[in-house]
């Protein structure tokens, strides 16, 4: 059975769980739970990557900005309120950059993501990974200078980061799809 979350109109947008008009509420809803769960799971591995690919594949940019910053502060909320991330100036500025980052690696899937032709969704939103992610390392190494934290770049961290953010990014995709096939059995349903 072929993926088929691709909208029947062409409005650029990859993925379609629910109607467009609830389409930011449960992006929110979507990443900030799961941002919790990674947050508590992963700490500094959040899969920010992923959740600027699946922002950016079900809203309109702005929307997708708004959404993603949301899931980043709640990731900083749970590290320094319940992770007991150390309150300095080093951290919050680390977190800043992160939060920075997010946002240009939403950016990126953005812009990949309405540069690609509409079909294969699934290679479409692998290979928009692949640029947000690129975007989000990116955008923290320029930080190391200032900030510090070079070391924290070597390709096994890095991929293995990556391939964190290639696992959630199939999952979230999955809970898309699953929502996708719910609601159109609900509105199936209600017509006949």
């Amino acid at each position: 059975m072929p993926l088929t979350i691709l909208p029947p109109q062409s409005d650029h947008a990859r993925l379609h769980p629910v109607e467009p008009r609830y389409a930011a509420l449960f992006c929110f809803a979507l990443l900030t739970v799961s941002c919790a769960l990674a947050s508590f799971a992963l700490a500094c591995a959040t899969p920010f990557a992923a959740f600027a690919v699946v922002a950016a594949a079900a809203l309109p940019l702005r929307q997708a900005l708004l959404v993603v910053t949301g899931a980043w502060l709640v990731n900083q909320c749970i590290g320094f309120a319940a992770l007991h991330y150390p309150i300095d100036a080093s951290t919050i500025a680390w977190g800043l950059a992160i939060g920075a980052a997010t946002l240009v690696a939403t950016a990126a899937a953005s812009i990949m993501l309405r540069t690609l032709p509409q079909g294969r969704t699934p290679l479409m939103l692998a290979i928009a990974l692949v640029a947000a992610y690129a975007a989000y390392e990116l955008a923290l190494f320029a930080a190391t200078p200032f900030l510090g934290g070079q070391g924290a770049f070597t390709a096994a961290i890095v991929s293995r980061i990556g391939l964190t953010c290639a696992v959630w990014l199939a999952g979230l995709v999955a809970v898309c799809e699953i929502a996708r096939l719910i609601g159109s059995l609900g509105r199936g349903r209600a017509t006949a």
